[in-house]
């Protein structure tokens, strides 16, 4: 007698965690450059069913966002794979846009999911400088380099421009979110989706900002069967192999605080 055995299902599987973008020479952020060998590699497994991306990314830089969806949804086309996107702590700002890359998408019913909105923040200095008795010297070719200025005074010319450059921002933004989600969407009961609120898993669900709700491993078992095959794909770690100066450990004293702002947002 002979036996016959089920086909195991392969999934290729990335996984993206971190802010998005330049965080310093001494924390490598989730950037177009360290992740497209690593895409490119999952895309290629010619007998993975699909590719499963987990993403754990309070947001960051909308460009490399950008890239980054663009690039997965240019490589699951010419590969012809579905993508599965998994929402873990956070999915937020640019970690959300780069969800929307996924043909569905899940989180856990306590993930943080959403923030569709643009940020900018800094800091005035103007009044600290003063009392301390420094004086300000900046000298510029073009009359508006010297925009938004910490130590300066602020503009209303100037806000307004960057609330223009935001705005522009904000809706490439909602058109990636409306193009993948299509008519998921529910834009009902008095809930704006795109003022840059962030919801629970659950509540993003009832909004039709996620597909389901559940882990990876239990997800791809329940679509691809019990034996399904999980490969990993990983970018290299980099390592640091020199002795810091002060110098350097202040600098990665303050790129640690910043990026750390960025998870407080959620609440993480």
């Amino acid at each position: 007698m002979f036996k016959f055995f089920k086909k195991t299902k392969v999934i290729s599987h990335i996984r993206l965690t971190g802010v998005i973008g330049n965080v310093g020479k001494f924390r490598q952020g989730i950037e177009f450059s360290n992740q497209e060998e690593t895409i490119k590699k999952a895309f290629s497994v010619k007998k993975a069913a699909a590719v499963a991306i987990t993403i754990n990314s309070p947001g960051g830089s909308p460009v490399q966002s950008h890239l980054i969806y663009k690039f997965i949804r240019e490589q699951a086309k010419k590969n012809k794979k579905k993508v599965i996107v998994f929402a873990e702590d956070v999915a937020a700002s640019g970690g959300y846009l780069i969800a929307c890359a996924g043909d569905e998408i899940y989180a856990n019913a306590s993930s943080i999911v959403g923030s569709i909105g643009v940020i900018y923040s800094s800091f005035g200095f103007k009044d600290l400088i003063q009392k301390v008795g420094i004086q300000r010297r900046i000298y510029t070719a073009g009359k508006n380099k010297s925009t938004l200025d910490p130590f300066m005074e602020e503009k209303e010319e100037d806000i307004n421009r960057l609330k223009n450059i935001q705005l522009e921002l904000h809706q490439e933004f909602i058109d990636v979110v409306e193009a993948s989600r299509g008519n998921k969407l529910k834009k009902e009961n008095g809930v704006e989706i795109f003022t840059g609120e962030f919801w629970s898993g659950k509540k993003a669900k009832e909004l039709g900002l996620i597909d389901g709700i559940g882990n990876a491993e239990q997800v791809l078992r329940e679509k691809f069967g019990e034996e399904v095959e999980i490969k990993n794909f990983e970018k290299a770690k980099g390592w640091l192999a020199r002795k810091l100066s002060s110098e350097d450990q202040i600098e990665k004293a303050i790129s640690l605080l910043e990026e750390r702002s960025i998870w407080q947002r959620y609440g993480l």
